[in-house]
């Protein structure tokens, strides 16, 4: 019963496809009957045939039998065949939704939500949500069909043996309901087993050639090794408990159909059976061995599919983004500003912001600088908000961003930053990424100023040329370009590069900087830059230390201060120049 309002939620899936749930269900049922009817027909057919001799009896033989195969096997294809076509779309329902889901949860829940855990409810999880939904649901009609079918046989036939026959019943449901709780205990174990699997297969994949440099390949050998035997050790709990239960259940109703024919053969004529319909009471009562044994085996699918759509369900609901307020930004200046801010990740942690102050007016140059970790990036991703449960405000153009529509907000920013994302697409796709169908000329006036179009048009298929997974296929500075080109091509009003030329030599750095020169004019930039060099031409730098603002001004103003700035200017400039020895 606890589980029933997560089984009926599943069940919420088979509505849009409900006219295919009923035939499949009356197909079953059909099946179930024609089974229990060949069963019932043993009675006149050894009577009436066999003893009786009957000629019409004997002539219908070859006339109604294979009729009644070829219905039974006609009644199992479209039960079947709906069965497949209903479990393929609740699939792709189920996947869809789980996606669509995971586009709008904002960024904190990736920070503590490993993508293979992700990628484990869309793939495994959603398979047993499916059979929970559409095998065990079919399996369970046509069991419990047959077994109503059966029963009516042996009651048609004798109700006091029947009787006798149900005794056992209760110590069935019992064990029956033992089973089930050891299957959904199992069931939750084996999905945390395969996430655990699908992190380590997913880290090793992606990071494949640190794994190489380092010699680390019987290390992460190991690890892979002991994911593999958590799943399996599990698995095979949930196997002992199916192998048990099946066969024990069996024996029980076994019993019950011993205790019958002992009651029957030794008390034959107080029940007046012929031998017809004793031989048609004893094939019920062995047939119905088989739905009660299907029937435990139906259990353990229905308790792993309630074990992965718990799971499923504990991810959609959970809050998406916050889209914002009704109000839309008019063509924005690009004025900011940062009002009394604080933002911690974890509050546990201590801190990452701390009152941030300052002010920017539209068509500004400001650079972001201090040492790793003292929260430039973070500051950076305050302002598409893709954290929002900060404190203080943030304006732009005087309009605190909490108010402003999400999307509206969004494409009003570019970003290009650091750790560069490219798909597994073609070169134009993701620069106009976003942006369906994408304006060609556009995308190459992007990337010629990005330095990008000379070694674009010598790929193979030039601009239309894949990439390969997140861009395996190009060198780093070649990704790094293409992600430049990304936010030229957006042309927002805001843009924010985060370490943008890190990966680019000294050449292309230098095309890169007068593009980015180019870009700027009349529009609010956002600069963390690692090399201080490429940042004096900064109309305002920020120094952070430890989450806080520490100093404010121009290059020069910060030079002649003598403080934090000059001091890491001065820490660089000799590291460079013992570089260049």
């Amino acid at each position: 019963m606890k589980s029933w309002p997560t089984y009926r939620r599943l069940l919420s899936y088979l509505k849009r496809y409900w006219y295919v749930f009923a035939i499949a269900v009356v197909t079953s049922a059909l099946y179930s009957g024609l089974d229990a009817a060949l069963i019932r027909l043993i009675q006149p057919l050894l009577d009436d045939g066999f003893v009786a001799k009957d000629p019409k009896v004997i002539a219908l033989i070859p006339i109604v039998l294979p009729i009644f195969f070829f219905a039974r096997g006609l009644m199992s294809f479209i039960s079947n065949y709906s069965l497949y076509w209903l479990a393929r779309k609740v699939v792709v329902q189920i996947r869809k939704e789980i996606f669509t889901h995971l586009l709008k949860l904002p960024a904190r829940y990736y920070d503590h939500h490993p993508g293979s855990a992700l990628l484990s409810k869309i793939t495994y999880n959603a398979e047993q949500v499916a059979k929970a939904c559409t095998d065990a649901i079919i399996d369970s009609v046509r069991n419990f069909f047959l077994i109503v079918f059966l029963l009516s046989v042996m009651f048609s036939i004798s109700w006091r043996l029947s009787l006798w026959f149900l005794l056992l019943t209760p110590v069935v449901a019992i064990l029956f309901s033992a089973a089930n709780k050891l299957f959904r205990r199992y069931s939750h174990k084996i999905q945390d087993s395969v996430a655990s699997l699908t992190h380590v297969a997913q880290e090793n994949l992606f990071g494949y050639k640190i794994v190489r440099i380092f010699g680390a390949q019987e290390l992460e050998y190991a690890r892979f090794c002991v994911a593999v035997e958590q799943n399996r050790e599990q698995e095979m709990k949930l196997a002992l408990t199916k192998s048990v239960s099946v066969p024990l259940i069996q024996f029980v109703a076994g019993l019950a159909v011993a205790l019958t024919l002992l009651i029957a053969t030794q008390e034959a004529e107080h029940y007046a059976l012929s031998a017809g319909g004793f031989a048609s009471i004893v094939g019920a009562m062995i047939a119905l061995l088989k739905p009660v044994k299907e029937i435990t085996s139906v259990s353990h699918k229905v308790q792993q599919g309630i074990a992965a759509g718990q799971s499923i369900f504990e991810l959609l609901d959970t809050p998406t983004e916050d889209q914002g307020g009704n109000h839309l930004l008019a063509p924005l200046r690009g004025e900011v500003e940062f009002k009394q801010v604080n933002f911690s990740y974890d509050p546990l942690q201590g801190p990452t912001l701390v009152d941030i102050n300052f002010h920017i007016k539209a068509g500004e140059n400001i650079a972001l600088v201090g040492h790793s970790g003292s929260g430039k990036s973070t500051l950076a991703q305050l302002l598409p908000r893709l954290y929002d449960h900060y404190t203080g405000s943030i304006l732009f153009d005087g309009q605190d961003i909490k108010t402003i529509q999400l999307m509206d907000l969004r494409d009003n920013i570019a970003i290009v930053s650091q750790h560069v994302v490219l798909f597994n697409d073609t070169v134009a796709h993701n620069v106009a990424h976003g942006d369906f169908p994408y304006d060609e000329t556009r995308v190459r006036v992007a990337l010629k100023h990005a330095n990008a179009l000379e070694f674009v048009e010598e790929l193979s298929a030039g601009i239309h040329t894949f990439v390969g997974q997140d861009g395996m296929l190009l060198s780093g500075g070649q990704r790094q370009r293409l992600a430049i080109a990304r936010a030229l091509y957006k042309n927002a009003p805001i843009l924010i590069f985060d370490e943008a030329t890190s990966a680019l030599d000294n050449i292309s750095e230098r095309y890169i900087q007068q593009a980015m020169q180019d870009l700027m004019r009349n529009r609010t930039t956002f600069i963390i830059a690692h090399r201080l060099s490429t940042i004096e031409n900064a109309d305002k730098i920020i120094v952070m230390d430890q989450g806080k603002i520490v100093e404010m001004g121009t290059h020069q103003e910060l030079l002649e201060k003598n403080g934090a700035y000059s001091q890491l200017y001065q820490l660089q400039i000799k590291q460079e120049n013992a570089e260049n020895l």
